[in-house]
C-alpha cells in the first residue's frame, strides 16, 4: 500500500536524465505517461491481496508476508539502484534522511498500521480510514499552493470516498452488524492513512537533485525491509513461515511463487511506477487515480479467488473512476490556465530485474 504520497512534479528528475519526457514536453503527453504508470503500480499493488491471503490460509502470519515481501522487494532493487544513482553518491549523501523518511512513513508505516488496525476492525473499515489519506494529500496540497481546493476537487473526494464504501460493501456490512468499531483500531487506520499520504507526497516530490525514482524505491525498501525485521526479531511482529502448498485460481503451486510475486510485482514494481507516476501527475491526482487498486484488488480476488464482485461494488468503482475524471479535469484545466511551466527532465527507471503497500 499501499506512498505516496504534497503536490508533486515529475518523475525522477535528476541531472543526466535517461529517457523520458524532455523539456518542455506537452502537458497531457506527461499526465498521460503518468496516468499509465500510476495505473501500473494500483494494479501491482492490487495482486497483493490474492496472493497474500493465499499464503495467510495456510499458516503464515501477516507479518512474515509482509516481511518476505518488503525485504524480497529491497535485495530485487539493490543492483537497479546501484545503477540508478551511477556513481552520484552526493545524490544519496544529500538524499538520505529523505530515504530513510520514505522507508519508515511510505514503506513501514501504512503496512505496520493497517495491521494492527485489522486486529481491532473489519477489514472494510480498516481500508476506508487508510484511503481517508486522500483527504490529507489534497488538504497538503493546497497548504503548499497557498490556496483552498477548488469545488471540483471536493466534488472528487466526494465521489471517490463514497464509491470506495460501497466498493467495500459498508452499507450491507452496516446492515448485517459486521462494522465493527475500536477507538484503537480507528488510531492505528489514521496512522494507515498518514502513511499513504505521506507515500503520495514523498514519492511526488522532486527537485534538481532529487534521487532517481529507482533510488527512493530501493532505499526506502531497505529501511522498511530492516525495520520489520528488527521487529520480528525482538517479537513486536509476530512472523511465522510455512511450506505447504498455495491454492491459487484452483490450482495448487508451492509456497514461493506468491512470495515472489509479492516482492517482484506488489513491491517493487509497484512502487517504482508508483513514484514515476507521482512525480509525473503531482500527488493530488496520483493518490485518486491510487484509489483503483481497490478495484484491482477486487478483480484479482475475483480471478484467482472465485471471490465475484457484487453489483454495488460495480457501482462503487464506476463513482471512483467519476471522482478521479473530476479531479483530472480540474488539475488539467489548472495547468492550462496558468502560465507554461518548465518541466524537469525525467529519468524512467531502467529496465532491470526489479522491474518486474495490506
Amino acid at each position: 500500500m499501499p506512498t505516496s504520497t504534497a503536490s508533486t512534479p515529475a518523475a525522477g528528475a535528476t541531472r543526466g536524465a535517461g529517457p523520458g519526457t524532455p523539456t518542455g514536453a506537452p502537458v497531457a503527453a506527461r499526465s498521460g505517461r503518468g496516468l499509465a504508470f500510476a495505473l501500473v503500480s494500483a494494479a501491482t499493488f492490487g495482486t497483493s491481496g490474492p496472493f497474500a491471503k493465499s499464503l495467510l490460509e495456510t499458516g503464515w502470519t501477516p507479518g512474515s508476508v509482509v516481511f518476505l515481501r518488503i525485504a524480497g522487494a529491497a535485495l530485487l532493487l539493490l543492483v537497479p539502484t546501484l545503477r540508478a544513482l551511477d556513481g552520484r553518491w552526493d545524490l544519496l549523501r544529500r538524499g538520505w534522511v529523505q530515504v530513510v523518511v520514505y522507508g519508515v512513513m511510505a514503506v513501514a508505516l501504512p503496512q505496520l498500521a493497517f495491521f494492527y488496525a485489522v486486529q481491532h476492525l473489519s477489514v472494510a473499515v480498516a481500508l476506508l480510514l487508510e484511503y481517508l489519506g486522500l483527504i490529507l494529500v489534497v488538504g497538503w496540497t493546497s497548504l503548499v499552493r497557498r490556496r483552498l481546493p477548488s469545488l471540483p476537487t471536493l466534488l472528487g473526494v466526494a465521489l471517490a470516498l463514497a464509491g470506495l464504501a460501497l466498493v467495500l460493501d459498508l452499507p450491507a456490512l452496516a446492515g448485517g452488524g459486521a462494522v465493527e468499531i475500536s477507538g484503537v483500531g480507528v488510531a492505528w487506520g489514521l496512522l494507515a492513512a498518514l502513511g499513504l499520504a505521506s507515500y503520495f507526497v514523498m514519492s511526488g516530490a522532486s527537485s534538481d537533485d532529487s534521487l532517481p525514482p529507482m533510488a527512493l524505491a530501493g532505499g526506502g525498501l531497505v529501511v522498511g525491509g530492516v525495520g520489520f525485521g528488527v521487529l520480528g526479531l525482538v517479537g513486536l511482529l509476530p512472523m511465522t513461515f510455512r511450506t505447504a502448498d498455495v491454492t491459487l485460481a484452483g490450482a495448487s503451486l508451492p509456497w514461493w511463487v506468491p512470495v515472489v510475486e509479492l516482492a517482484v510485482l506488489a513491491a517493487a514494481t509497484a512502487y517504482v511506477a508508483g513514484i514515476v507516476g507521482a512525480r509525473l501527475l503531482g500527488a493530488k491526482l496520483a493518490s485518486f487515480v491510487g484509489l483503483s487498486e481497490v478495484l484491482f484488488a477486487v478483480l484479482f480476488a475475483w480471478l484467482l479467488l472465485a471471490e465475484l464482485p457484487g453489483l454495488v461494488q460495480l457501482l462503487g468503482g464506476l463513482l471512483i473512476l467519476a471522482g478521479v475524471v473530476v479531479v483530472r479535469a480540474d488539475e488539467t484545466r489548472g495547468e492550462a490556465a496558468g502560465p507554461p511551466a518548465e518541466p524537469l527532465p525525467v529519468e524512467e527507471p531502467r529496465a532491470a530485474a526489479g522491474d518486474a503497500r495490506d
